[in-house]
This record gives structure tokens, C-alpha cells and sequence, in this order.
């Protein structure tokens, strides 16, 4: 029989976070709110809360690391850093590249905000690599979600449930990540190309065999004059990666970049380092995140945009006054939006999250109610 959602485990007394359950079973018997705080790199995307913290920064450490069998397991409060760090001595990495978003991001708060980086159209998002997890409760309890293995299909999948969850259905006390070995060979070439045409050839290359890792179009809106460019970086075996950057050279006219150079952009575009994704054009803007379909043509032309995952995601600038126009486009097409990051001016009254379908929010209710009925944790407008 399946696992029910909610029943609890036994682990050992050592081996359990219990300061972290003594402080939620405290709450929830005072009638406390309680919000989940790691290192604070995802408060700007949460938004405030009125709640008090509760840290997991004391309960940290890589538990486990077997390089062969591509599997890590990390406590929750351990920086995200320190993991990175642990994985590359080995050649590996989390394929999905999450966004650090400060340089105190932990493991739990990855797991929680279930964001992925540039590379996420082609390799897959967050929940793609958890394999397990434990988790403290709303009502205290330390239950175990998952396993170790990638094969491991037992119970309902509440493990890759958490990924987005912000923290809405308990503390992320420990994770197991599926790794992957870093590609052999990595490229990284730039185009002279219009939005439109931008994503006409990343249709047209998403259907061909080439390496296709990663894109990024941006219209440098800081520097007027300056033209609208794609860069399309590329991984895998070193005769794939050469052989695709010749063609696309020849082709597209495709320029290719210092790799070092390169390295360093795709991880300020990771962390919204670049320019365009870390200065608004005024007070008045906030950052829209808008989720579409790859193929999904140019959408509000009106505002400055920067587009990811082969035409997936598509970051814009626009005053919470375009809210209306930016979640009826997205809807229109499939997709949806987000106020990722609110203007300085403030966004009263507008929701951060697009509200779901009915059917989803019936079963995100349920999720909640099973997980924290004494609603003990705070987070984002998700329903």
C-alpha cells in the first residue's frame, strides 16, 4: 500500500533536527506562525512575512557523497556553496544550475523555491533530481519522503512535491540530489538577432541533433545603440561541441566567446547579476517572470525583456499597473506569470503568484491541510 501523506517516521534521536521540531510543535501549540529561514538569498522573491524566523542555518552538512552512484545527501541548512564545492572535486555538479540569488543560499532554500538556472530547458528543473527528503511537519513530525536510488518509486512522490513549495509544507531537513558528471566540453557562441528571429532559429535548432544547452536573448536597454543578441551555449562530448559550434559558425554567423569569459556570464544571468536583470528602468518597475511554451511567439513587445530556456521563460520590466495585460497574455498562450520581484514603489494588492486552476488549488489545499493543519507556516500567496 502507497505511504499516506503526513504519517510519521522513526529516526534515531541523533539523527534528528530537534531543535528545529521542538521550536514548530511549540508553535503549533501556542497558535505561533513560524517562517523558514535559511540564508535570506530568496526574501526579495518571497516577499516579507509576518511571522517569526525560524533558522535552519544550525542544521548543516553534507551527510553522504557517492560520486559513483551519482547521488548526494545534504542536511538543509547547508550552504549551497559548500555542496557546489564538494561536487566539482569530484567533476560533477547539480545539472539544473540553481540560482544562488546571495551568496548565503542554502540546499533547503533551493529545494523550496524550485528554481533552476539557465540550463533548465534542456536538462531539467529541481524536482527532476530529487530523489528523497525528510521533512518536519506542521505538527512536528520528522517523515521520510523517497530514498536514495533513482529507481525508488514507493509511496506518493512528496519528495519532488517540495520543489516550489516555499516552505509551505514543513522544513526540508535533509535532501538526496541526483548529480550529474560535468560535460566534457562546453562552448559558448553569440548571434547579431532580432527577437523574432531569435526564436525562430532556437525552434528550428531545438529539432536538430546539436548539444544545445543553454540560451539567453537580451535587448540592452542600458546602452541605447546597442544591437539585440542571442547566445546559445552548448555542452557535451568535445567532437559534438566542435563540430556543431563549425556549423553554426558557418551557417548563422555565429561568433564564439572566450570561454572564461563566457563561464562568467552565464553565471551572473544564473544569479540576476546581469545588468538588465539586477537594475530596474525606474522605481515604478518590478521583474515579471513569465512561463510560456518554447515555441510560443514574441509576447509584450511593449517592455524590455530578457528570454531563457529556448523561449520557456522570458523576464521582463513593467509597473504592477501592466499586471492585467502580462497574466492574460501568458495565460492566452498557456503559460503563466509572476511578480518576481516588486517595485521599489511597492506593489499593494497584487499577487506575486498567478492564482492556479481550480483543480490545482483544490489539491494544493489538501497538500496543506495534511502537511501543516494548524497552519504553523507562513509563505508566498500560492492559493
Amino acid at each position: 500500500m502507497p505511504a499516506q501523506p503526513g504519517a510519521p517516521v522513526a529516526h534515531p534521536a541523533s539523527d534528528a533536527p530537534t531543535e528545529l521540531i521542538d521550536r514548530v510543535r511549540a508553535a503549533a501549540a501556542d497558535g505561533q506562525r513560524l517562517r523558514i529561514a535559511g540564508g535570506g538569498s530568496k526574501l526579495a522573491v518571497r516577499g516579507p512575512l509576518a511571522a517569526q524566523p525560524l533558522s535552519t542555518r544550525g542544521w548543516s552538512g553534507i551527510l553522504s557523497h557517492e560520486p559513483s552512484e551519482l547521488v548526494i545527501t545534504v542536511r538543509g541548512g547547508t550552504p549551497l556553496a559548500e555542496v557546489e564545492a564538494a561536487l566539482i572535486e569530484h567533476g560533477q555538479c547539480l545539472p539544473f544550475e540553481p540560482p544562488h540569488l546571495g551568496s548565503h543560499a542554502t540546499v533547503g532554500g533551493m529545494v523550496a523555491a524550485g528554481l533552476a538556472g539557465p540550463a533548465r530547458a534542456s536538462v531539467g528543473g529541481v524536482r527532476d533530481y530529487v530523489l528523497g527528503a525528510r521533512l518536519v511537519n506542521g505538527r512536528g513530525e520528522l517523515l521520510t519522503f523517497g530514498g536514495q536510488v533513482m529507481k525508488n518509486v514507493a509511496g506518493y512522490d512528496v519528495s519532488r512535491a517540495l520543489a516550489g513549495s516555499w516552505g509551505l509544507l514543513g522544513v526540508i531537513a535533509e535532501v538526496s540530489l541526483k548529480v550529474l558528471p560535468v560535460a566534457p566540453a562546453e562552448a559558448t557562441l553569440f548571434f547579431y538577432l532580432g527577437q523574432h528571429d531569435a526564436l525562430e532559429q532556437l525552434h528550428r535548432w531545438g529539432g536538430e541533433p546539436l548539444p544545445l544547452n543553454a540560451s539567453c536573448w537580451v535587448r540592452d536597454t542600458t546602452q541605447p545603440g546597442t544591437p539585440d543578441l542571442l547566445f546559445l551555449r552548448l555542452r557535451g562530448a568535445v567532437a559534438a561541441v566542435e563540430a556543431a559550434c563549425a556549423r553554426l559558425q558557418r551557417e548563422a554567423g555565429g561568433i564564439r566567446m572566450d570561454t572564461a569569459q563566457a563561464s562568467a556570464d552565464w553565471s551572473a544571468c544564473r544569479d540576476h547579476r546581469l545588468p538588465f536583470l539586477a537594475e530596474a528602468p525606474s522605481p515604478e518597475h518590478g521583474l515579471w517572470r513569465v512561463s510560456v511554451p518554447q515555441t510560443t511567439a514574441p509576447l509584450l513587445a511593449g517592455w524590455p525583456q530578457l528570454i531563457e530556456w529556448h523561449g520557456a521563460q522570458r523576464w521582463l520590466w513593467a509597473p504592477v499597473a501592466a499586471e492585467r495585460e502580462i497574466r492574460t497574455a501568458a495565460r492566452a498562450v498557456g503559460g503563466h506569470a509572476q511578480l518576481f520581484r516588486q517595485p521599489a514603489s511597492g506593489a499593494a494588492g497584487v499577487r506575486r503568484f498567478d492564482e492556479p486552476a481550480p483543480a490545482l488549488r483544490q489539491v494544493m489545499q489538501r497538500l496543506r491541510e495534511a502537511f501543516d493543519p494548524h497552519g504553523v507556516f507562513a509563505g508566498p500567496e500560492l492559493i
